[in-house]
């Protein structure tokens, strides 16, 4: 096992990365920052010899220069689409411009950052390329093992507040409302919205997705909307947005509470009248679009303090999807956990699995009780680090204690919910979210106390059922259906 295995809690430790720059100073910076995280990395000086690495060699993510030596990055980018069209390609370069940008987006660049670059927006850009990698891939292969449209199979429903999830996406997804999923990070947001697609009439159109949180503000509107030729310093010919690319599929609006203020309005028009008008241009284009937004933003506070649109918000929740975190559905963490093996177990190729390609890991009941005691504040995206993680480790089929991660180890105790007296503040938390996390544990103890019984619950704590009901959906608490008694 190499040095730095920690890095693995983040994204696979076999990611290779192959950097195209012709300084070598930049290709040494970028290996040795790239190494010290675990990935593999290898680099090209020319056109030529980044072409003919793709071809010989099969890489995860490229880092490629806007300008090399033989051929203009555009160019290489083109032909690196040729070679393989579902590799990252993050373009980086000292002389940017919308242009430019908007230009390798369209030719299929992930991403555009300039130099000099940020290390840490850097490497959180990597990660979440190859974990949306890993994903798209591992669904591929779901639908082609199961003929199925996959979103759904992947969303495991086991738990009641789950299950009633699912029930909303069959009401919903046949009809053409706007939907709006909020939940926190990491519960899978992307997934019910995918399934809302999956499920309805659009499902043979496109499913577009736009993080407005990624994308420059200076370049947002007109990804969203396009732009004409000449409408701004660079702006060489017109350029179809995400709208006019989405035309009669859905289009998913993640992050929706970044949106600038001058997007909100455009949105709302679209929204309204059912047409766009692109950047630089007086003709609207006729809009035949599903929009499905999430935020993990309270967006109505957001509206509260002037920083969101209240009509913009009221349009967008005709129909609102609350995807529960973790912690409020332990039901689904086993059903997840056996999900999470097959995944990784197979992504090693031969790594614990028979001759079905079945895992033969498992983790031992102490392992998976504190699995479902841990509280999961990164949700299930913390989970499936957590499980990849132990396969990596594995050096035997049982997956005991020691290969969890010391965040889920640490303060974990009999209690399916750890004593508040013994509560662990998260680092970096404010008090208002030290304060929120202590009364969560408190007030689900002493539920599952009493067996959800809300009202001996209420004359344990001596408060008014009342005011026990009104904390209960302020922190958001599933008790329904977990009643007992």
């Amino acid at each position: 096992m190499p040095d730095g295995v920690a890095a693995t809690e983040s994204h696979p430790p076999a990611s290779r990365i192959l950097v195209v720059d012709d300084e070598p100073a930049i290709v040494e910076s970028l290996r040795l920052l790239l190494e010290s995280e675990g990935y593999q990395a290898s680099s090209a000086a020319t056109a030529r010899e980044c072409l003919e690495s793709i071809a010989s060699e099969p890489q995860d993510l490229v880092l490629l220069d806007l300008m090399l030596p033989d051929r203009p990055g555009l160019e290489v980018l083109h032909e690196i689409r040729k070679i393989d069209g579902a590799l990252p390609v993050v373009m980086l370069t000292a002389f940017g411009s919308i242009e430019t940008a908007v230009e390798a987006t369209r030719l299929g660049a992930t991403n555009f950052l300039t130099k000099p670059w940020n290390n840490r927006q850097l490497l959180l850009e990597i990660r979440q390329i190859l974990e949306r990698r890993s994903l798209e891939a591992e669904n591929a292969r779901l639908r082609s093992q199961l003929g199925s449209s996959g979103s759904v199979e992947k969303l495991v429903r086991r738990s009641q507040a789950m299950q009633n999830v699912f029930a909303l996406i069959d009401r919903v997804a046949p009809t053409s409302s706007t939907v709006l999923i909020s939940g926190e990070s990491g519960t899978g947001k992307e997934l019910v919205a995918r399934a809302v697609h999956e499920r309805s009439a659009r499902a043979d159109k496109p499913f577009v997705t736009v993080n407005s949180e990624t994308i420059p503000a200076e370049l947002l509107e007109s990804t969203l909307f396009g732009h004409v030729k000449e409408s701004f310093v660079g702006a060489a010919r017109d350029r179809e947005g995400c709208f006019a690319i989405a035309n009669e599929g859905t289009i998913f609006l993640d992050e929706v509470s970044t949106l600038t203020a001058e997007a909100q309005s455009k949105l709302l028009h679209v929204i309204e009248e059912r047409e766009f008008v692109p950047v630089g241009s007086h003709n609207p284009v006729q809009a035949d679009v599903r929009i499905v937004a999430a935020t993990n933003a309270d967006l109505k506070a957001a509206v509260d303090e002037g920083r969101f649109r209240e009509d913009l918000y009221y349009r967008l929740n005709v129909i609102g999807i609350v995807v529960p975190p973790l912690r409020d559905r332990t039901d689904d963490i086993a059903p997840l956990v056996d999900q999470f093996l097959t995944r990784f177990c197979r992504r090693e190729k031969h790594h614990f699995l028979d001759h079905e390609r079945n895992p033969t890991l498992r983790f031992t009941p102490e392992a998976l009780r504190i699995l479902q005691a841990h509280s999961w504040p990164g949700n299930v995206r913390e989970l499936r680090n957590a499980v990849e993680r132990a396969v990596v480790l594995a050096n035997r089929e049982e997956l005991t204690p020691d290969v969890l991660p010391p965040s889920v180890l640490k303060g974990n105790s009999q209690s399916s919910h750890p004593d508040p007296a013994g509560f662990q503040r998260r680092s970096g938390a404010s008090l208002s979210e030290i304060v929120e996390g202590f009364e969560r544990r408190l007030l689900l103890d002493e539920l599952e106390k009493h067996g959800y019984n809300q009202t001996e619950t209420a004359k344990g704590l001596q408060v008014p059922l009342s005011t026990l009901n009104q904390k209960i959906r302020r922190l958001g608490i599933a008790v329904k259906g977990r009643r007992t008694d």
